[in-house]
């Protein structure tokens, strides 16, 4: 068979016959490489392949039993992952460089290969050597039944593959390794493409099912490098965050075929390793005695998946000295708080025009629910007035433009995790419950509006 020149766009994959100036798919410029591609007659067992008649099935037949899922002993892991890693399953984790993806994948490793599993790691960064400083670092004995190769042949991998017979294949990462049948340089849209390819049909083998995990890189813009179709052809999406100067890290799933993608793993990342944060609540909330409130600090209730988070939001207001006051906000979104003091000056009559303004979250935590609203302003009215509030008070509502208290979902669910933990008054929207809902010990206070609320804690004359 002859071999077939193309035209390749490395920005989004377009296939063409002849060499174009713009692409038609991406509009990008100048993104076009010459690809010669070789017949693929072989598969990688150097047998002639042919095609095998696959009959359909009734759906009722299926079997979906949990029991084709490798639990392993990460909980957070397990829970964004809806349970466990599926034994035919593909995944891609990225996330940004030195945000813990290897560790997490080493940790998983040695929990799957003290089960009785046999892993293959394999890496096309890291040296053998490097990988077993890391092993020891953070492991306490290496099983048995972990192999690793440096390698970025694909075609190296495929063979081991077939010599170890593994039960989880870990390539890390998938854009540094390459087939010897094309000639395009590794990390290329049509090698990345058919070296998953190649992964996939080896995972999905109805005879020997196997659990893939590949990494990916990740763009200055936090998106996954290269095609989109990578993204389409795995089974799950994991996106890992968080800052190398920090010590939390969360995990989520874009995507998953076996379960829910609003679940999210916590992580502390730490020199022994990636430690699960099992009770998140304490994590992110700062126990105080109750005579030793502090001002600028509130408490909230957000949902994760279906977990629900008591955090803290910290609140610093000092007087600025230049004619454009700063407004800092490390867990939201600039424009979030800009919308938020504006509410604040307008309907809690708090001026704020010449004053430095600066918000975070204990732990490091990224706020985007809008039911932390009200906590961020009372917040900032704690550091304003120099007053704090006491730490078993809890604000839950998003505050409309108007001024007025607006419920969220779940509300009967956090109050009741609130009651659980024994806090004491909570702060929520006039129509935030449905009914006359009765808990154990907790007071559930339902107000209007912002400046209500401000009174309430505060009180009407305080200034």
């Amino acid at each position: 068979m002859k071999k077939k020149n193309v035209f390749i766009c490395s920005q989004c994959g377009y296939e063409s016959l002849r060499w174009m100036g713009k692409c038609p798919e991406c509009s990008s410029w100048n993104s076009f490489d010459e690809v010669t591609l070789e017949p693929k007659n072989k598969n990688y067992k150097g047998q002639s392949q042919q095609t095998e008649r696959i009959f359909p099935v009734k759906l009722s037949t299926v079997d979906t039993d949990d029991s084709h899922r490798i639990v392993t002993g990460i909980g957070e892991f397990n829970r964004v992952l809806g349970g466990g890693i599926v034994k035919d399953s593909v995944t891609i984790l990225t996330a940004r460089p030195g945000a813990g993806k290897s560790t997490l994948l080493l940790e998983i490793s040695n929990d799957i290969a003290k089960k009785g599993y046999k892993v293959l790691y394999a890496s096309g960064e890291e040296s053998e050597s490097q990988i077993s400083n890391r092993a020891n670092r953070i492991l306490n004995e290496i099983p048995k039944d972990i192999w690793i190769l440096s390698d970025t042949s694909m075609d190296n991998v495929l063979k081991s593959i077939e010599d170890i017979d593994p039960d989880l294949i870990i390539i890390d990462s998938i854009q540094t390794f390459s087939l010897e049948e094309f000639n395009s340089r590794a990390g290329s849209p049509i090698q990345s493409i058919e070296c998953a390819n190649a992964l996939v049909e080896i995972a999905k083998n109805k005879n020997r099912p196997r659990a893939v995990i590949m990494v990916g890189h990740m763009t200055k813009a936090d998106e996954m490098a290269g095609l989109r179709t990578l993204e389409h052809l795995v089974d799950t999406v994991l996106y890992l965050e968080g800052e190398s100067d920090e010590e939390l890290r969360t995990l989520m799933a874009t995507k998953n075929r076996f379960g829910r993608t609003g679940e999210v793993g916590l992580f502390s990342m730490r020199e022994t390793g990636m430690i699960p944060i099992e009770n998140p609540s304490e994590f992110f909330i700062t126990r105080r005695e109750e005579e030793n409130t502090v001002p600028g600090s509130a408490l909230s209730v957000i949902k994760e998946g279906s977990r629900l988070i008591i955090v803290e939001i910290e609140s610093l207001v000092s007087r600025s000295f230049t004619p454009y006051p700063s407004r800092i906000g490390e867990c939201l979104r600039k424009d979030q708080l800009n919308t938020l003091i504006s509410i604040l000056e307008q309907r809690g009559n708090i001026g704020l025009y010449d004053k430095n303004v600066v918000i975070k979250a204990t732990g490091g935590l990224k706020l985007s629910e809008q039911s932390v609203n009200l906590a961020i302003i009372m917040s900032i009215v704690s550091s304003v007035y120099n007053k704090g509030i006491p730490s078993d008070v809890v604000f839950i509502a998003e505050v409309g433009l108007t001024g007025e208290l607006k419920k969220v979902p779940s509300m009967e669910g956090r109050i009741r995790e609130l009651d659980r933990m024994g806090f004491r008054k909570v702060y929520i929207p006039k129509d935030g419950l449905k009914g006359k809902e009765k808990f154990d010990s907790i007071e559930v206070i339902r107000l209007r509006t912002l400046q209500e609320v401000i009174n309430h804690v505060f009180g009407k004359n305080f200034s």
